[in-house]
Order: C-alpha cells, then sequence, then structure tokens
C-alpha cells in the first residue's frame, strides 16, 4: 500500500492507495490545523507503507511538517515529491517550461486521461478555478486559471468599503441582498469561464470537476458533468506506481 498526499493552496488531501492504485481510506486536514498532533492522529494505525507520494503545489514549512511526521510514522517508506514533467503516462504537457504546470493540474489531467479515455475539459474547483483541455490522444492543450469561488468574495470584500464577506449560500438567482448579489456574481463567473472554453472547443469534451466546490458549480451549469473529487489523488496514484 501507498500513501497519497495532495497538498493544496486550502487543505491537505490524502488517501491511502492499494496496489492496483484504488483508494481506500482517505481523509482531509484545513491548512490551517495543520500540525504534527493533527497529522498523527489522521494516520494512526495506517501502514504501514511501500512508498508516501507528495504532491505540493507550495513548498514551504508544511512540506517539511509532513515529511517530518511520515518519517516519524514510517521510517521504512521513502517519500516521493511528484512534479510536473513534459511527457508521462500518455499525456503530453502544454507548457514551454513543463515543470511550472501545477502539479496538481498535472496529476488530474493524468487521471483524466486514465479513467476517464476521451477529448475532456478539466476544471478544478478549488481556491483558484483552473480549466485545463486535454485531447483524447493525451495531448494537453493549455488551459485557464481564474479565482475561485471564496476567493472572488474575499476579493471583493477586501478591495472595496461597502461589499461584505459571507460563506451563506443562496439560489444563485438576482440577488435581494448584497450577500445574494455576490453570490450569484461569482457562480455566473466561473459558470461563463467554463460555458466559454467548451464551446470553443472544436469538438465535443466530455466535463470532469473536481474540487471543493465542484458539486455547487456542477449543479448550476447547464451542461453535464462528470463530479470526481479524487482526481488529483488518482492522478498521483498513477504516477507513484511507476517508482515501483
Amino acid at each position: 500500500m501507498n500513501l497519497l498526499v495532495d497538498m493544496g493552496n486550502s487543505r491537505l488531501k490524502w488517501a491511502v492507495a492499494d496496489a492496483a492504485g484504488q483508494l481506500l481510506a482517505k481523509g482531509a486536514v484545513a491548512n490551517g490545523q495543520l500540525a504534527d498532533a493533527a497529522l498523527r492522529q489522521c494516520w494512526q494505525g495506517l501502514g504501514p507503507f511501500r512508498r508516501i507520494g507528495i504532491a505540493c503545489v507550495s513548498a514551504g514549512p508544511l512540506l517539511a511538517l509532513v515529511q517530518a511526521v511520515a518519517a516519524a510514522l514510517w521510517p521504512d517508506a521513502p517519500c516521493v515529491q511528484i512534479r510536473s514533467q513534459r511527457q508521462a503516462f500518455g499525456v503530453s504537457n502544454a507548457y514551454q517550461e513543463p515543470e511550472k504546470l501545477g502539479v496538481d493540474r498535472w496529476l488530474a489531467l493524468i487521471a483524466a486521461h486514465r479513467h476517464y479515455p476521451a477529448a475532456a475539459c478539466v476544471v478544478d474547483c478549488g481556491t483558484a478555478i483552473t480549466v485545463d483541455l486535454l485531447e483524447a490522444n493525451g495531448e494537453h492543450r493549455g488551459g485557464y486559471i481564474s479565482p475561485g469561488l471564496m476567493l472572488m468574495k474575499q476579493a471583493l470584500a477586501q478591495g472595496t468599503n461597502a461589499l461584505p464577506f459571507s460563506a451563506a449560500a443562496y439560489s444563485g438567482q438576482p440577488g435581494q441582498s448584497t450577500e445574494a448579489a455576490i453570490y450569484g456574481g461569482t457562480l455566473l463567473a466561473a459558470r461563463g469561464l467554463i460555458e466559454h472554453v467548451l464551446a470553443t472547443r472544436a469538438a465535443p469534451s466530455q466535463l470532469l470537476l473536481t474540487g471543493g466546490d465542484a458539486a455547487i458549480i456542477a449543479e448550476h451549469l447547464p451542461i453535464p458533468a462528470v463530479i470526481d473529487p479524487d482526481l488529483v489523488l488518482r492522478g498521483l496514484a498513477i504516477a507513484l506506481a511507476a517508482w515501483e
């Protein structure tokens, strides 16, 4: 078995994968709550592991913490930090500097190509909303990045004097309060991005959504979508298997 760790901008997601790459136990911890004791509590009783695969969008103290806790709990399991590549697992990276493609986006593309073998629009609805275009042959066409729903709301609250921040949910219809209007506006911004990208594709593409806001964005899309909350972790399982 392997331990998979996806360190995002807001949360750490983890899963245990068997030899076939199937995800077994899994969980998540908000970055603000990450500490030695919290990780030990999450991972107590797990293992032993052959390897620990880490996908981290930014290095820093949290990465060092994860590596230290993993080394203490499973000293015989090497930590492998996965990085974006020019080509691997049937996917070719469109970036001129392939290592600069976020590893979470790279792993989502790998998982999409393996588990959903057709042309795809892969959308990660997290702190940032990333949209990546993938052909059926594994060719990555590039993508788009915009603020996520929460980040848009925070930007309005911080950049204006009168617009409040609210995490409450509303219908998405024309707002009859400032909070509802902001909620609807941020949703429409995300929806418009996704619809525009799909509309400009030369051929139909399946729509794959992942990330914390995937379900709420899918609910307001007029287009059918597949929601796979574990897309990045499933890509990490594929990448880590190459180290066997």
